[in-house]
């Protein structure tokens, strides 16, 4: 039963590795044996991964970026064409409405919606080819519920949503099957501004049904379901690892 979790000989590309879930995932997916490419505008704490033989580093911007296919290209000359895309990175600029600007919008759309997608594409024809592929992207809670100063970044991971089951629509029957993780409240840098605050952190622990918010390691088995053959059943779907926020 164990192997169906198992992740043994594959190949990954993590964005947003640098920090935060990304840098998790990453770590996560090494330790239990998957050859690991991170992707992120600077190394940080993937600095630690990456000294592990089955990882390696890539610096990028992914909010400029548009050759995705050489992307795609030097990825795969580390340890061969990824079987496994989690696309980890993303922004929440936190403005209000009224202080959104154009420039603002563009950034939160390019990097938590226009890469993932554009990454998938470039990465897809390979996982064809292999007859396996787990694209596991972020969702939000944003994804379905509108939070203050949250209207780009909501914007962007209801897209998000919806871009995973039309992925799954589109990829699923040649073994490439796609689904998202929808964190809840994780301490994370992305997350800090509310982490800051203990009043709050109290408050979105009580929101939930379980009565605290997430630890890293809550993640880890909805990782690994979503990115083995345990998942081989399931796409176009967005798992909620919330503690049962969005049920209350």
């Amino acid at each position: 039963m164990a192997d169906l979790f198992s992740v043994e000989g594959k190949i990954a590309l993590v964005t947003g590795a640098s920090s935060g879930l990304g840098a998790h995932c990453a770590r996560l997916l090494v330790e239990n044996g998957a050859s690991v490419v991170g992707l992120s505008r600077s190394i940080g704490e993937f600095a630690d991964v990456s000294m592990n033989r089955g990882a390696e580093f890539i610096e990028a911007d992914l909010t400029d970026a548009h050759e995705w296919d050489a992307l795609a290209r030097t990825v795969s000359q580390c340890f061969g064409a990824p079987q496994i895309l989690v696309n980890a990175a993303g922004v929440n600029l936190r403005k209000h409405a009224d202080e959104t600007s154009a420039a603002d919008w563009e950034t939160t759309i390019a990097l938590n919606l226009t890469a993932p997608f554009f990454l998938a594409q470039a990465l897809v024809p390979a996982m064809k080819h292999q007859g396996f592929g787990r694209i596991v992207n972020f969702a939000s809670l944003q994804s379905e519920r509108a939070f203050n100063n949250g209207l780009a970044y909501g914007t962007t991971k209801g897209g998000v949503a919806q871009m995973t089951r039309a992925m799954a629509e589109a990829w699923s029957s040649t073994g490439v099957n796609s689904n998202a993780l929808a964190p809840g409240f994780f301490p994370t840098q992305l997350t800090a501004p509310v982490f800051g605050d203990a009043a709050t952190v109290q408050r979105l622990a009580q929101q939930t049904c379980i009565g605290r918010n997430g630890q890293m390691s809550d993640m880890d088995g909805p990782l690994l379901f979503l990115c083995s053959d345990a998942s081989a059943y399931v796409t176009g779907q967005i798992l909620y690892v919330d503690g049962g926020f969005t049920a209350k």
